[in-house]
């Protein structure tokens, strides 16, 4: 739980994207240092998040690239929703940018069933949408049903 518990990690697993990413094209994309970016990848890949993937040779140096793990990751809140709030505040970030976003909120009443029967179904749409030219623009899809205490 301790690598989802940085907004910066969140914005690592995000950007590296399907063919992996080096360190230099990471702080490029994240507008962070080189170092920030491969202390938080230590703590990515110590947890078995990111793994390493090919090489390169650029300029007489070796390039390493960073491969996700898996393309769906499930985590817990964490300790007092550490992870959540990290993940929140990458998103809570990005989405001013955008004029034309849309954000919705509902408190409603359902059942044990209903609710599970929801996630599933945002699950399947989410996960149905198929990726678009890479000339197009990305977008961001929030999803989450979630008990009130």
């Amino acid at each position: 739980m301790r690598a989802f518990a940085h907004p910066t990690r969140h914005r690592i697993l995000r950007d590296i994207g399907p063919d992996g990413a080096t360190i230099s094209q990471l702080a490029h994309r994240l507008g962070i240092n080189k170092g920030n970016v491969a202390h938080h990848l230590g703590v990515l890949v110590e947890a078995g998040l990111v793994g390493k993937g090919a090489t390169r040779t650029v300029r007489g140096g070796t390039e390493q690239y960073f491969v996700k793990t898996a393309r769906i990751y499930r985590f817990g809140a964490g300790e007092s929703g550490e992870a959540t709030k990290a993940m929140l505040a990458t998103v809570a970030d990005e989405i001013p940018a955008d004029d034309e976003h849309l954000l919705l909120h509902r408190v409603i009443r359902l059942t044990a069933r209903q609710a599970s029967a929801l996630g599933e179904h945002l699950e399947s749409v989410v996960h149905g949408l198929s990726p678009a030219n890479p000339r197009e623009a990305e977008h961001g899809v929030l999803v989450s049903v979630y008990r009130r205490s």
